[in-house]
């Protein structure tokens, strides 16, 4: 349950990281209005995985989850650029968050 509850904080992690982008420095509230919340929810369901995980895999699987998708989020819906490096580095985060998972059970 734990690690589900990680995947779920990550996903609002993308959600608020991409909310924050559409508030323009918090100038939109629409878009305030979601980033903020959503990400002190994010932080309230991580505390909760931590009840279970180590403090130093569930934060970088968290943050790691969540950079990987909002970097996709920004190349799928926002245009940002694509390459070849920038594809095999976010390969590398995801890597890095299943041997995570592996070494951590």
């Amino acid at each position: 349950m734990a690690w589900l509850l990680l995947v779920v904080a990550a996903a609002m992690e993308l959600v608020w990281a991409t909310a924050l982008k559409q508030s323009d420095g918090l100038t939109r509230l629409g878009p305030s209005l979601v980033a903020l919340p959503v990400s002190l929810l994010s932080v309230v369901v991580l505390s909760l995985a931590l009840r279970e995980l180590p403090v130093g895999t569930a934060y970088a699987v968290w943050v790691g989850l969540g950079a990987f998708g909002v970097a996709v989020a920004g190349i799928v819906a926002l245009g940002e650029s694509v390459s070849l490096p920038r594809l095999a580095f976010l390969a590398l985060i995801l890597v890095g968050v299943i041997g995570l998972r592996a070494v951590d059970g």
